[in-house]
């Protein structure tokens, strides 16, 4: 038993969404392991000792036994050789003495967690019942609902169609034609997945903040877990969609965010947030509430994770690896100047305010070597 867990701590250490702290996230695993993961599946294949003890050929194929596997990672909740139960580490643990870093049981729940939610999108749908699949009993259901749809009304707007006012008729679409395409959105995302799936570099969306005066034609007067079940069907199938250096943008404002965070956490994986960005969408001051709301929030996640270590022993995401910066502007670059001829070249005064304040707020004169360089 210890050769296969050394062989499979091995393989494990390349997928970083299994280990923490050189250790195995035993519940990643199994979850992985009970979610038929490709990804893992993959990995056990590498090694002939794990795929003879956990894969059994039938009809040519091989069949991976899924339990027999949690049973294995699950078994190894003790120090081998030892009189005591406790791992040689001092943590937070469950009650299963499971150390919470090594968990993932931290999860968000709400009523219909379990479900698929359409959702209306109309003015028609705003005094409807909302229908819920549940994902047991009702999966023809769901199938059927999630099935490509066919897309009608094509017409395609270029140049010369905006200049003569009327659309041009569509032949055939190809992977460099923008889309718009009006309707359900999540029966159009899954439309799209046959041909578009791992293939989209950045997802924006700006779902329906739940607050019950949004004047977008949605349906936005979800209670609470209806809004989470509507939110979770859509970030899983754009997910599928994202390339691996992908990203998804989620605009929210406070009544939501908190919770899509906890629930992106779940969906991509907590290793994968990259920021939340406070968007500034007033400067006025707001006169009928105490405190004013002057910022609404994006939330980023990418695709999958990369193999470049920060300092504090994370590793960013491939996105953030290979993202592309704008290039400086005519109107940036004319701030840099070179008065003193610095080898290094021309050079621009920054604001360089302490954060911890000193004497009077501010460093001293700066040094040329500290001076931000183009």
């Amino acid at each position: 038993m210890q050769n296969l867990l050394d062989d499979l701590t091995a393989l494990l250490q390349a997928e970083q969404a299994y280990i923490s702290d050189g250790a195995i996230l035993k519940n990643a695993v199994i979850e992985a392991a009970l979610n038929m993961d490709a990804r893992l599946l993959e990995l056990l294949m590498q090694s002939d000792t794990i795929k003879d003890h956990f894969f059994t050929p039938v009809a040519g194929a091989l069949v991976f036994d899924k339990v027999k596997f949690q049973d294995f990672v699950s078994n190894k909740a003790f120090l081998p050789d030892s009189y005591t139960a406790f791992k040689n580490r001092i943590g937070l643990t469950d009650g299963r003495g499971d150390y919470l870093s090594q968990s993932r049981d931290v999860v968000l729940a709400w009523p219909y967690k379990d479900c698929v939610l359409e959702g209306g999108m109309t003015k028609e749908d705003r005094k409807r019942d909302e229908v819920f699949w549940n994902t047991t009993l009702a999966p023809d259901d769901i199938t059927r609902l999630f099935e490509p749809k066919v897309l009608t009304g094509w017409e395609r707007w270029d140049g010369e169609a905006v200049a003569a006012g009327k659309a041009k008729p569509v032949g055939e679409v190809s992977d460099d034609d923008n889309l718009l395409i009006k309707g359900n959105n999540l029966l159009a995302l899954h439309s799209l997945k046959a041909r578009y799936a791992g293939e989209v570099k950045l997802i924006y969306i700006d779902p329906p903040y739940n607050t019950g005066n949004d004047g977008f034609r949605y349906n936005d007067r979800f209670n609470h877990s209806a809004w989470l079940t509507f939110f979770k069907g859509r970030l899983e199938i754009a997910k599928s969609l994202l390339t691996r250096d992908g990203a998804i943008f989620v605009t929210l404002d406070d009544t939501e965010v908190h919770y899509a965070k906890v629930m992106m956490d779940e969906v991509f994986g907590r290793e994968k947030f990259v920021a939340h960005i406070a968007w500034q969408k007033r400067t006025s001051p707001d006169d009928r509430v105490i405190l004013g709301n002057s910022h609404d929030n994006i939330l980023v996640f990418a695709r999958e994770q990369g193999t470049t270590k920060r300092s504090n022993g994370t590793f960013k995401t491939i996105f953030e690896e290979s993202a592309n910066r704008l290039p400086m502007t005519d109107k940036q670059r004319a701030e840099y100047k070179n008065p003193d001829n610095d080898p290094k070249g021309p050079w621009v005064h920054r604001d360089f305010t302490a954060q911890n304040q000193k004497k009077n707020g501010k460093w001293g004169e700066l040094p040329p070597e500290f001076r931000t360089l183009t």
